[in-house]
């Protein structure tokens, strides 16, 4: 625990490989993480937190405000703020501009299956435009919740990507499979990975500025049911 006003949750986490200290706050739920060497005496660890203590407080006042996906909200998809309401059905779906879901716990839970659908539809077809714009074939595409990247490519051609993209404007969504994309031909991220980049997305540095200002509001949002449902 971090002493002040207020008091900050701190979690350790001990690692075999980590040969240093490391303070991480959360972009998605401001979860304060320290993770510190095996050997490491947690005294050592508490001080350096201590040390610290401005930093921590700083990242966790600009971190977003979580918001949770239910009825009453505006919830973004590809950029646009779409209003959620209450409706017949056992799943989410769009209609006339709005998001419909049933009333009860499992609004959340129906909310990101429907942004992940759309989020599939999306990616598989970017990916299938800028595969054949290299001449590569894409191995299989998977949809998760990461919290630190917004894509992967496996050494197999394997393709993973956050199904949060949906949220973000259509162009984002363009860029980040381009750029995964462009690892089945250059597996770094050196200069000819870049060129085969920006050749699919002329625009990546503008997409990549625009991740790393809002990336956060995207993360920030919460589809769990709350913990007295």
């Amino acid at each position: 625990m971090l002493p002040g006003d207020p008091p900050v949750e701190v979690i350790l986490r001990r690692n075999r490989r980590a040969k240093r200290f490391s303070l991480r706050v959360s972009r998605s739920d401001g979860r304060v993480s320290l993770s510190l060497p095996a050997w490491a005496p947690e005294k050592e660890a508490l001080a350096f937190l201590e040390e610290r203590a401005d930093w921590v407080r700083h990242h966790l006042d600009s971190a977003p405000v979580p918001m949770r996906a239910r009825i009453g909200v505006e919830l973004p998809v590809c950029g646009l703020p779409r209003p959620v309401v209450e409706g017949p059905g056992r799943i989410a779906r769009f209609e006339n501009g709005q998001i419909i879901v049933p009333r009860g716990p499992r609004e959340g839970a129906r909310l990101r299956a429907l942004l992940t659908a759309l989020a599939r539809e999306r990616l598989s077809r970017a990916v299938a435009v800028h595969a054949e714009a290299i001449g590569r074939n894409a191995g299989r595409l998977t949809l998760r919740d990461p919290r630190s990247r917004w894509g992967s490519c496996s050494a197999r051609g394997d393709l993973m990507f956050s199904w949060r993209l949906i949220m973000a404007p259509p162009p984002v969504l363009d860029y980040v499979a381009a750029h995964e994309v462009a690892h089945l031909a250059e597996m770094n991220h050196g200069p000819r990975f870049w060129s085969v980049c920006r050749r699919l997305c002329p625009e990546t540095d503008t997409h990549r500025r625009w991740l790393r200002a809002n990336g956060a509001s995207l993360l920030a949002w919460q589809f769990d049911a709350p913990a007295e449902e």
